[in-house]
């Protein structure tokens, strides 16, 4: 599992992994295991044992820790939960932070992965003991860990990882980056010029009823608050006759009558101000009632010129009328109830047809747009495709030339790189096809490769691109079985290579890769409570000697297999 890069989910970015270390493993009540811990090395760990002594139940206990499914059938012990926990060494790495606080986790030099499988079968996974999901913990596990096991061929037929072992070698990540960044914009500008031109169509499809609607508003020619205006007015001279007369009988009883009030208030000021002399107060009666008058005064004088001013026209009666009428129309056609809210609908109108006016030119400006994007692309991605093309053989000459030291003599790789429409990636289609008996018919590798031939050819590939990258953890589980000999030798000269730069895990059977190793851990079966159990050390030097001459000259080695295994071990 796992890429040389780590996909995450913010913004589909991809980051180096780098300086990443499975430290410990702890794993309690698991298959047969009743409790162990094993602290790795840094470099080329190895782990052997007898046949069924539970090499595999570490590998099985690690899957559970990454992600994979699991069921009280695991269980040593079906009264108690097991719980497996692995220490990542993660400082400085952009890849597991990105990750880290995409989940919202607290990000840490070390990284405690743990997950637990209660008795019913319900399992819980946590990170830095913080509660976490199965598909958060599985998108972690493919930067802290790149597992494989003897049949695990899937990532070697995966497009993806062929491209990406090819651009590693081309060093293309720069130039991916730029490409990346482009093609992006490029498919930005493109989604934006379909929306102008679906809205375009949509547009022209009602152009001419938008165009009806409003120029039909437009001669109307309301303005604001004319509609409800017309209606104050239009009640005002329908009621003429009945407000002059109201008018009239008020004009003469305050002004126009014998004895109209105005002449009264003043006849009453008079006789007040002949008594002032005698008490204060009546001056100042008097002069209210004055102020009265003229304000009763003016008031007639105001109706009188109002009463003038109102007249019967039965002209401006009907043509109030039939503005009415039309708008009255034009508020039920739009359902409206107001003159400014038709206003508003005569405003949107005359918006959405000068957008069609101005489309054809936006149009043309973001198609120029995308023309310039798609030239960009069309540019990188070539230059990709030459960078790709030119490691292509390479590549193959170091793959084909390590197939046989690893015991695959006839077996050769090649890449098939052909020209596609441009994508995010470039413009290519790789894929792997091999031959393994010197045929000279090259299959995809999906289709023709054995379990073991895969197994193979994946760890020449790893270690070829491990010169150009950093990988997370390397575990191989058994990839060497079906050889012995010189190709297990170079098997494991690769494989301590690869170590130099990357922390290795490899459970083998075999002895050339064994001695290789700067840690070699073994797995045997005891007896406890009763029980057998899986139990794990890591060895002395003595004590790889002897695994390593048991490993050749089976269960009771003589002294030449034990000088093999001491000459293999220390040269």
């Amino acid at each position: 599992m796992g890429f040389f890069y780590a996909r995450l989910l913010s913004g589909g970015k991809k980051y180096l992994i780098c300086h990443i270390m499975l430290k410990k493993l702890h794993i309690k009540n698991y298959a047969i295991i009743d409790e162990i811990t094993v602290a790795f090395s840094s470099n080329f760990n190895i782990i052997t044992g007898e046949t069924g002594a539970g090499k595999s139940i570490l590998v099985g206990a690690l899957s559970l820790v990454l992600g994979e499914r699991a069921d009280s059938s695991v269980l040593y012990d079906t009264k108690k939960k097991a719980v497996v926990e692995a220490q990542f060494d993660v400082a400085n790495n952009h890849a597991v932070t990105a990750l880290l606080e995409s989940f919202e986790l607290d990000t840490e030099p070390e990284l405690l992965v743990r997950r637990e499988v209660a008795a019913a079968g319900k399992s819980r996974a946590f990170v830095n003991d913080t509660p976490v999901t199965l598909s958060q913990l599985k998108k972690l596990a493919a930067v802290l860990v790149d597992l494989h096991q003897q049949f695990d061929t899937l990532e070697l037929g995966e497009f993806n990882f062929q491209r990406e072992v090819l651009d590693a070698l081309a060093d293309n990540t720069d130039l991916l980056k730029e490409y990346s960044h482009t093609y992006k914009a490029y498919i930005q500008a493109s989604h934006e010029l379909a929306t102008l031109q679906q809205q375009q169509q949509q547009a022209d499809a009602t152009l001419d009823y938008n165009r009806f609607l409003f120029e039909e508003l437009d001669a109307a020619g309301f303005t604001q608050h004319e509609i409800e205006e017309t209606e104050a007015e239009l009640k005002l001279l329908n009621n003429t006759e009945h407000i002059k007369q109201q008018l009239d009988a008020v004009c003469f009883t305050l002004a126009d009558s014998e004895e109209p009030v105005i002449y009264h208030l003043k006849t009453i000021v008079n006789k007040l101000r002949s008594v002032s002399g005698f008490h204060p107060e009546i001056e100042t009666a008097a002069n209210r009632i004055q102020a009265a008058m003229l304000e009763i005064q003016d008031a007639a004088n105001d109706t009188t010129r109002l009463n003038d001013s109102i007249q019967y026209n039965a002209e401006r009666i009907q043509w109030l009328n039939d503005r009415l009428s039309l708008g009255y129309r034009l508020f039920k056609k739009h359902s409206v109830q107001s003159t400014a809210e038709l206003l508003e609908i005569k405003n949107t109108l005359e918006e959405k047809l000068q957008q069609v006016l101005h489309a054809g030119d936006a149009m043309a400006a973001k198609d120029k747009l995308v023309q310039q994007y798609k030239a960009q692309c069309e540019q990188l991605a070539h230059r990709l495709s030459e960078r790709r093309n030119k490691a292509i053989n390479p590549f193959t000459k170091a793959v084909n030339e390590m197939l046989t030291q690893v015991g695959m003599p006839n077996a050769r790789l090649t890449v098939q790189l052909e020209q596609v429409a441009l994508n995010e990636y470039g413009c290519n289609e790789i894929e792997f096809l091999f031959d393994a008996n010197k045929s000279n018919r090259f299959e995809p590798l999906r289709k023709v490769a054995s379990g073991g031939e895969l197994s193979r050819l994946m760890l020449c590939i790893k270690s070829l691109v491990a010169k150009k990258l950093q990988l997370p953890t390397l575990i191989f589980d058994e990839i060497d079985t079906g050889i012995s000999g010189e190709a297990a030798k170079q098997v494991g000269i690769i494989m301590k290579e690869l170590a130099a730069q990357h922390q290795v895990i490899s459970i083998t059977h075999q002895p050339q890769i064994a001695a290789r190793a700067h840690a070699h851990f073994y797995v045997y079966k005891e007896s406890k409570a009763n029980r057998i159990t899986t139990a794990i050390k890591l060895l002395e030097d003595e004590e790889r000697i002897t695994a390593v001459a048991k490993m050749l000259g089976g269960e009771k080695p003589s002294a030449v297999s034990i000088e093999n295994a001491r000459e293999m071990v220390y040269n």
